[in-house]
């Protein structure tokens, strides 16, 4: 997908397998890659979440039908883990911090961007401390807007 005109965001698209979960990513500027991270954790390992956010970016969230969405929490329970009840598909994860939502986007649920633009890296927040992943959330992770 080509970039959008100098100063403006490019939009990636993204859904779960059956589209009831849907987010359009407004990511600043246009690069030619876009960093991702494997997380090591044990859901993203067993569920194949590869993550991408950008502090400057946004998220927009939408689905078609709200009670078909599940939030799944574990660990420290600072983050929601939005899983399509239909597809069992999870394509975004919020944390709320300070009094604004904050999100990642799983890269494997992008409708409208080329693989090779990926650059991966795996990482491990294993023992990090509630209060440091917090601070790294809000660094790091993207505004979350919800549209109806």
């Amino acid at each position: 997908m080509a970039a959008e005109a100098p100063g403006q965001a490019r939009q990636i698209h993204g859904s779960c397998h059956c589209g009831n979960i849907r987010f359009v990513f407004h990511w600043p500027g246009a690069g030619d890659s876009i960093p991702v991270r494997a997380c090591g954790c044990s859901f993203c390992v067993k569920h194949g979440g590869v993550w991408t956010s950008h502090p400057d970016g946004r998220v927009q969230l939408s689905s078609d039908d709200p009670a078909r969405v599940q939030r799944y929490r574990f660990g420290t329970e600072t983050a929601d883990f939005y899983i399509c009840k239909t597809c069992g598909v999870a394509p975004i994860v919020t944390s709320d911090i300070d009094g604004s939502t904050y999100s990642v986007v799983n890269v494997n649920c992008f409708d409208d961007v080329d693989r090779s633009e990926l650059v991966e890296s795996t990482t491990d927040f294993d023992g990090e401390a509630t209060e440091d992943r917090l601070a790294r959330r809000q660094r790091n992770w993207a505004r979350l807007e919800m549209v109806s």
